[in-house]
């Protein structure tokens, strides 16, 4: 079985676990804390990042979120995620570059290290100006989802992709961090309620990150 090196608010991580959770991929996780930099996770990924999915049995190694997926996308043809013609799958990568980069950068990592890592970490209090200014872009890049589901049934086009899984991912770290105001924004809640209650997302809403709570909306299918 795949043994995936992660830790509950890794946006990277919840991507791929909602990947192989469509794709039918059994997996275990395994928790880990890449600011650790443990001697063994830094053997196996010199960068130390999450996630890396591991096969003992066969010795597979994969390291990178996108090459992960793109494995899995490969491989198994159930339930493809990059679908389409080639402008459709290069829409599909275009987004998850969105979100990958520009969403996490803009977005998520301020709110990971000012709510998550200085807590956990350095235990400094957090940048109440860093926090002010990552909501506010991020009500512009909701503002952004819901232009293209005003045009789309799914982000990528007219079926789930893995565009729609890069988003919710990291979308929801920010709502776990409480960055998120979604009010205002009803097509990205509407397409938001309706990843949350696949199956391949719920067990990410169940899980805690230590010492920091979700707001009371996080896990509920209709928010409220």
């Amino acid at each position: 079985m795949w043994q995936l090196y992660q830790f509950p608010l890794c946006p990277f991580s919840r991507k791929v676990r909602l990947m192989l959770g469509e794709k039918g991929v059994a997996f275990e996780l395994v928790r880990e804390s890449p600011w650790l930099r443990r001697d063994e996770f830094v053997d196996i990924n010199p960068a130390a990042q999450t996630p890396v999915l591991i096969e003992d049995q066969k010795g597979n190694v994969l390291v990178d979120s996108g090459a992960i997926c793109e494995y899995f996308e490969e491989t198994i043809e159930k339930a493809p995620m990059i679908p389409g013609t080639a402008v459709n799958r290069a829409e599909v990568r275009r987004l998850v570059a969105w979100a990958d980069d520009k969403l996490y950068s803009d977005v998520v990592a301020p709110m990971m290290m000012e709510r998550m890592t200085k807590r956990l970490v350095s235990r400094d209090p957090p940048d109440t100006k860093v926090l002010r200014e990552a909501m506010k872009i991020a009500d512009s890049y909701l503002d952004y989802l819901d232009y293209m589901l005003d045009h789309r049934r799914w982000l990528g086009g007219a079926v789930l992709s893995l565009a729609d899984l890069a988003a919710a991912a990291h979308l929801s770290v920010a709502d776990y961090l409480g960055g998120i105001d979604w009010r205002g924004h009803k097509q990205t809640v509407d397409w938001y309620s309706v990843m949350k209650s696949r199956p391949s997302f719920r067990p990410l809403l169940g899980e805690r990150m230590e010492v920091i709570a979700p707001p009371a909306h996080y896990d509920k299918v209709d928010f409220f």
